[in-house]
C-alpha cells in the first residue's frame, strides 16, 4: 500500500463522515476494476479507515448520534389517552341540554324549593299552591338561563308531572305519617330543582 496512509488511499480526510467513507470506497472500487489494480488494496484501507474510526470513537473523539450511540433507547410510546367521561360518551343532544351551574345557580333554586316545601307542609290544602308557585319558579329559572321560554314551558310541565307521578306512587310504600300528597309536592320539588338547576 507504499507510503500513502488509508485515507489518502480511499481519497477521504480524516474528518469524513461514514457516508463520505462509504461512496469513497465504491469509487475507488469502481477505478480498481477499470484500471485493473487489486481491490484488495481498497478494502484493506476501507478496513483501516473504519477501525481507526472505530478507535477515534472509543477514545471521545468522534461525536455519535444518540440513536446509533444507544440504540437500546427507544422513544417511548405515546400515553393512552384517557377514558372518555360518560358525559362525553353521550349523544350530542344530552350534552347540550346538560347544564354546569355554578355554585349560586344551584343554591337559590334549591332555597326557593325547599322553602315552597315547608309551605306544603302547613296542610293538604297548601301543596296544590306550593306546587303552581314551585312550576312558576322552574319556569322562571329555566328561562333566565337561554331566553327560551318555549323550552322552559316544557321541562318544568314534563317535571312537575314526572315528579307528581312518582311521588303518588312512592308516598303510599313509605307509610308516613304525613299525607301522601304532601310528600307527592316534595318529590315534585326535588325534581323541579333538578332540572331547573342542572338543564339547559
Amino acid at each position: 500500500m507504499s507510503d500513502r496512509s488509508p485515507y489518502e488511499r480511499l481519497g477521504v480526510t480524516e474528518d469524513a463522515s461514514f457516508e463520505e467513507i462509504q461512496q469513497a470506497r465504491k469509487r475507488q472500487i469502481e477505478r480498481s476494476t477499470s484500471e485493473g489494480t487489486p481491490v484488495e488494496q481498497v478494502e484493506m484501507a476501507y478496513d483501516a479507515v473504519l477501525m481507526d474510526r472505530l478507535r477515534m470513537r472509543q477514545q471521545g473523539k468522534i461525536k455519535v448520534p444518540e440513536g446509533i450511540r444507544f440504540p437500546e433507547r427507544t422513544v417511548p410510546e405515546p400515553k393512552p389517552a384517557p377514558a372518555a367521561s360518560l358525559e362525553e360518551r353521550a349523544p350530542g343532544w344530552i350534552r347540550d341540554s346538560i347544564d354546569h351551574p355554578e355554585r349560586n345557580d344551584v343554591l337559590i333554586p334549591a332555597g326557593v324549593f325547599t322553602g315552597l316545601g315547608v309551605v306544603s307542609a302547613f296542610g293538604v290544602e297548601y301543596a296544590p299552591i306550593a306546587l303552581a308557585l314551585g312550576a312558576g319558579a322552574s319556569l322562571y329559572f329555566l328561562n333566565r338561563k337561554d331566553q327560551r321560554f318555549g323550552r322552559a314551558v316544557l321541562l318544568t310541565l314534563i317535571s312537575t308531572i314526572a315528579g307528581i307521578a312518582i311521588g303518588s306512587f312512592i308516598a303510599p310504600l313509605l307509610g308516613a305519617p304525613v299525607a301522601a300528597e304532601i310528600i307527592a309536592a316534595w318529590l315534585t320539588f326535588f325534581v323541579l330543582w333538578l332540572t331547573s338547576s342542572f338543564l339547559r
